[in-house]
């Protein structure tokens, strides 16, 4: 109900629909967002511990993967890899369309998945550790982000 000294309100109009150009915008968006969040913990999981154990007479010790040999360094190389990649593309620096990003980042992932398993799998010689550390969990849930980010990359392109 309108009083005299209202103006009309006007009319609703119907919501238009979205073409399909914004929706993958969004998408590469999102896999984007997921691809950096995930290099950059992968980095930052190296200077984490990824080994933590007894020293004895009540110490605890705890070995970062910076500090678990040539494989730490490798796994930050690899996120710091993604990171480059990403940056470059946001300053609009793209790879030949013979080699596709998403397929780029799908194997910077599975290279850092394979790096964080071995050293799940097998504790280097020098340490004598009781567990595993919740960086090298971290490193490997963000490899696995990176590789998740490549498929929704690739999704997107077809």
């Amino acid at each position: 109900m309108q009083t005299p000294g209202q103006r009309p309100l006007p009319p609703r109009r119907a919501r238009k629909a979205r073409p399909l150009s914004l929706h993958v915008d969004e998408l590469w968006a999102l896999t984007g967002q997921i691809a950096a969040l995930s290099g950059l913990v992968l980095v930052l999981s190296t200077f984490m511990d990824w080994y933590a154990g007894d020293g004895g007479s009540g110490l605890v010790l705890s070995v970062t993967g910076w500090h678990s040999g040539a494989l730490g360094k490798l796994t930050f190389l690899v996120g710091l890899a993604v990171l480059v990649l990403l940056g470059l593309r946001r300053f609009g620096i793209v790879l030949p369309a013979s080699l596709p990003e998403s397929l780029v980042l799908i194997g910077l992932g599975v290279l850092g998945v394979v790096f964080v398993l071995y050293r799940i799998i097998w504790v280097p010689l020098a340490i004598v550790p009781s567990g595993r550390g919740i960086g090298l969990w971290i490193a490997l849930l963000a490899a696995l982000g990176v590789i998740v980010a490549g498929v929704l990359e690739t999704a997107d392109e077809l």
